[in-house]
C-alpha cells in the first residue's frame, strides 16, 4: 500500500443515527438508517456535503459511492454498510440533490458531474489523487451514477483504480422501447418547471408519483422489500434545489449512456445487472460489457433496476470479491463496429491498462481541520 494522504476538511458536522443489525437485505424498520458522519466541503463556489461510514483510522482503500437520479447518499446506504468494515466509504449527494448546493455557473449535466467528481476526488484526497497519480480510488456508480462514474473514468483513468457500474445505463432512454414512457416523463418535469413555483413544485414532489415510480420498479415481492424502497422515495426523492436543477439532470439522464464510453474504460471494471431490469437488457448489458477491455459481468436473477435496495448484501460481497481479487484478463477485441446497441459509441483509442494491483490504492484515514487547497467563496444557493 502507497502512504496515506489526508481528508482534511473540518470537523464533522453531523451524522446518522445507526440501524439495529445489518444481516436482512433491508432493515427491519423501514425507517433506520445505518449511521454516517457528516462531512463538507467548498468547490467552485458551492458546499457539498458528503458521508463517511466509517469512523475507525484502520488502513483500508478509500471506495466513492455515486447515487443515482434523484437520489441522495441515502440511496446507497445499505451497499455502503456492508462494506465499511473493509473499506473507507464515502458518498457524496451530488450537486443540486440531497443537502449538496447546486452549481452555481454550469449546467447540471455529465459533464458538469464528472468534473465535479474529478475535483471531489481530488479534494477529498488532499491532492494525492490526480490526473497524473500511480495509484487511483475504487469508484462505484449506481444508474445515472454510472454514468457520471464511467464518463469520469474515461476522462481521468490515472484517478479511477477501479471501476464498478451496478445497474449501469446502456441503452439511451430516447431511443426503443422506453422512448415514449422517456419522453412522457420528459414532459412531466418540464410541465412541473413551467407551472406556478408551488404548484410546480407540489407536482415534482407528489407522492402519488414516487410511489407508483416505487411500484412499478421494484422487482420484489417480499413486503418489508416494497415498503422500505417506497419510504425511501418518499423521504428523499423530494430533496432537489430547485426545478431547474431536476429537468436539467433528468434530461442529462436520458441523454447519455455509459456505453458512449465503454471502450475508453481501461481499468478493471466489474458490471452489476439485474436480469429483470427495465431500463437494459441482459443481452444489450453483455454487449456493452464486451466493449470494456477488462471486465467482469454479475447478472442477478429476481432483481430490476434497484438492485441496492434488493440485493444489497449479494451486490457488497460481489463488489469486495472484485477489489480484492486480481483484475481481469482483457477481453477480445470486438470484431468489426460496435452493434446498434449505441450508434454513437466512440471509437476505442485506450492505452495498456496500468496492471497494478488493487492493494495499491491511496488509504484516506486522515481527518483535520483545514479545507481544501484553493478554497474558494461560496457563490451557490442556499438550502
Amino acid at each position: 500500500m502507497t502512504a496515506a494522504a489526508g481528508a482534511r476538511h473540518g470537523a464533522p458536522d453531523g451524522g446518522e443515527r445507526p440501524a439495529a443489525g445489518r444481516q436482512a437485505e433491508v432493515p427491519g424498520s423501514a425507517v433506520q438508517n445505518p449511521w454516517a458522519e457528516r462531512r463538507s466541503m467548498v468547490l467552485d463556489g458551492h458546499k457539498v456535503r458528503y458521508w463517511f461510514y466509517d469512523v475507525d483510522r484502520t488502513p483500508k482503500p478509500l471506495l466513492v459511492l455515486v447515487h443515482g437520479f434523484r437520489g441522495d447518499h441515502h440511496g446507497l446506504q445499505l451497499i455502503a454498510d456492508r462494506l465499511r468494515e473493509r473499506y473507507h466509504v464515502v458518498v457524496p449527494d451530488l450537486p443540486g440533490f440531497g443537502r449538496s448546493e447546486p452549481f452555481p455557473d454550469r449546467p447540471h449535466d455529465i459533464a458538469g458531474y464528472a468534473d465535479f467528481l474529478r475535483g471531489f476526488v481530488e479534494a477529498l484526497t488532499d491532492g494525492a489523487v490526480h490526473d497524473g497519480a500511480r495509484h487511483g480510488v475504487a469508484v462505484l456508480g449506481h444508474s445515472f451514477g454510472s454514468v457520471v462514474a464511467a464518463h469520469f473514468a474515461a476522462a481521468h483513468p490515472a484517478m479511477v483504480e477501479r471501476l464498478v457500474l451496478v445497474n449501469p445505463i446502456c441503452e439511451p432512454a430516447l431511443e426503443g422501447g422506453p422512448a415514449l414512457l422517456s419522453r412522457l416523463t420528459t414532459t412531466y418535469y418540464r410541465v412541473g418547471r413551467v407551472l406556478p413555483r408551488r404548484l410546480g413544485h407540489r407536482l415534482l414532489s407528489s407522492w402519488l408519483v414516487t410511489d407508483a415510480m416505487s411500484g412499478v420498479m421494484t422487482t420484489s415481492q417480499d413486503p418489508r422489500v416494497r415498503g422500505y424502497v417506497r419510504h425511501q422515495h418518499r423521504a428523499y426523492f423530494s430533496a432537489f434545489a430547485d426545478r431547474d436543477v431536476l429537468l436539467e439532470a433528468y434530461e442529462a439522464s436520458v441523454s447519455h449512456t455509459v456505453a458512449e464510453v465503454a471502450m475508453q474504460l481501461s481499468m478493471p471494471t466489474l458490471l452489476v445487472v439485474g436480469a429483470q431490469d427495465q431500463l437494459g437488457s441482459v443481452a444489450a448489458q453483455r454487449t456493452m460489457a464486451s466493449w470494456i477491455p477488462r471486465h467482469r459481468l454479475e447478472v442477478l436473477d429476481g432483481v430490476g433496476h434497484l438492485i441496492h435496495y434488493e440485493a444489497p448484501g449479494r451486490t457488497a460481497e460481489l463488489v469486495h470479491d472484485f477489489l480484492s481479487s486480481p483484475a481481469p484478463e482483457p477481453a477480445p477485441a470486438p470484431e468489426g463496429e460496435p452493434s446498434a446497441l449505441h450508434a454513437q459509441a466512440p471509437p476505442a483509442d485506450v492505452a495498456a491498462p496500468d496492471t497494478a494491483p488493487f492493494t495499491g490504492l491511496q488509504r484516506i484515514v486522515r481527518r483535520g481541520a483545514r479545507g481544501p487547497r484553493g478554497r474558494r467563496r461560496r457563490r451557490g444557493r442556499g438550502r
